[in-house]
């Protein structure tokens, strides 16, 4: 997928990046362990796209992702994604977990099991970690069985994970 531009912000867990077109985001990064290493896997992801002052609806997403990233409400329902060459589980996948809010979770199975094909669950894994747009794809919020963190591709792991739903106020017991 390419881009017209990307550009870095930073939040209270590390420099994220966002990536846009001309239908919308087409790509976040969550941080790197540097700001320059977030910049060079958003060149590696979208390389004809320059580092450039994002448009207004990118601004406004990024203030609400920042904001979300504070602890404090922020509503990313009105954020357009393009989804452009994401196959479609995937889409249905990101489609439940981007209704979860702050402050809850659900596991894999259960994201499995709403979309009818209680099986799944593994699928809907792998499909939340290829997901292009995290944050506003809560991937974050999906949990192994019993409240497990399971696993997170994003840099640092699961303790980047466990990091954002402090910050959300839903760790669940099982976690501490």
């Amino acid at each position: 997928m390419s881009a017209e531009g990307f550009s870095l912000f930073d939040t209270r867990i590390g420099t994220c990046a966002v990536a846009w077109g001309e239908h919308g985001i087409v790509g976040l990064g969550l941080p790197e362990s540097t700001a320059g290493g977030t910049r060079a896997r958003m060149r590696r992801r979208f390389p004809d796209a320059p580092e450039a002052e994002p448009p207004s609806s990118v601004t406004d997403a990024i203030t609400a992702m920042v904001a979300l990233l504070s602890g404090e409400a922020a509503d990313l329902d009105g954020v357009a994604l393009d989804m452009d060459g994401v196959p479609e589980f995937h889409r249905r996948v990101y489609e439940v977990t981007r209704a979860i809010p702050p402050g809850d979770t659900m596991t894999y199975g259960e994201i499995a099991t709403q979309l009818g094909d209680p099986g799944s669950a593994r699928a809907v894994g792998q499909a939340l970690g290829a997901n292009p747009f995290p944050i506003v794809i809560p991937c974050h919020r999906v949990l192994a069985a019993g409240g497990k963190a399971g696993g997170f591709s994003a840099n640092g792991g699961t303790a980047t994970k466990m990091r954002m739903l402090t910050i959300e106020g839903a760790l669940p017991p099982t976690l501490f």
